[in-house]
């Protein structure tokens, strides 16, 4: 006897069954400590791509401010804005191109993305702090102008961080949903930790007696204050910790 036909109705149950199968997986993906809940996994993420742009900054920086040491313009206000910005920030042009890359690749929308168009964006905040403040009469020299490397090195930071963020919210659709993957994101709460840290030992320096009267400390003033290389190199320590784990599972 040949087989039975499935009926009408048995079909339908099997088309309404399908995506309550495929709701179940992605919730899955979801759940804490998942691999999915960081971000739909760190490998898409490709944090691991932008964390060799910080030394481009880093040795333009340096190279720029021993250059107009030489040249006689070691309290130029403009070699500083110079050179802080390539020190502080010259990674996020990189980052930002980034950003462009994958959206003219049309790839999906992601953390990275999100995260390097935060932080191109950031990176003016700075030039408004640092000009506003000299303006004003601000010692940039002194204690009371700690806040100015600051901004420099980690105002891409904020903008990154503030980014990424928003992006959870759209993506989670609430802001408890987005606050439950803020905290248990490595790179997101990197970045978090870094731009708290930084501000104490910059005015701890300051009160210490460090004053960044040349070109060459300013830039090294900023270079030390930049740790925006360690978000990106947690994702990809994590990154490759989670590779190590599905080869292993495999």
């Amino acid at each position: 006897m040949s087989p039975s036909k499935p009926s009408r109705g048995s079909s339908a149950e099997a088309r309404q069954a399908e995506p309550l199968r495929a709701g179940t997986e992605e919730e899955h993906l979801l759940e804490p400590g998942s691999l999915a809940e960081q971000d739909e996994g760190i490998e898409e993420e490709e944090f691991s791509e932008i964390v060799v742009y910080t030394g481009a900054g880093f040795v333009g920086g340096l190279v720029l401010g021993v250059v107009l040491d030489a040249m006689g313009f070691e309290g130029s206000a403009i070699g500083q804005w110079l050179v802080r910005t390539l020190a502080g920030s010259g990674e996020s042009v990189m980052e930002g191109l980034f950003s462009v890359r994958r959206r003219m690749r049309g790839g999906v929308a992601s953390m990275a993305e999100a995260y390097g168009w935060g932080k191109l964006i950031g990176m003016m905040i700075p030039w408004v702090v640092d000009w506003g403040s000299r303006l004003a009469g601000v010692d940039v020299y002194g204690i009371q102008g700690f806040y100015i490397p600051f901004f420099y090195a980690l105002g891409d930071q904020i903008g990154g961080n503030f980014s990424s963020t928003l992006f959870l919210r759209r993506r989670e659709g609430s802001w408890r949903g987005a606050m439950g993957v803020y905290v248990r994101h490595p790179v997101l709460l990197a970045s978090l930790s870094v731009i708290l840290i930084v501000p104490v030992g910059l005015l701890t320096a300051r009160l210490l007696g460090f004053s960044p009267t040349t070109q060459v400390f300013t830039a090294l003033e900023t270079i030390t204050a930049n740790l925006c290389w360690v978000p990106p190199l947690v994702g990809y320590l994590h990154e490759r910790r989670a590779q190590r784990a599905t080869k292993s599972s495999a």
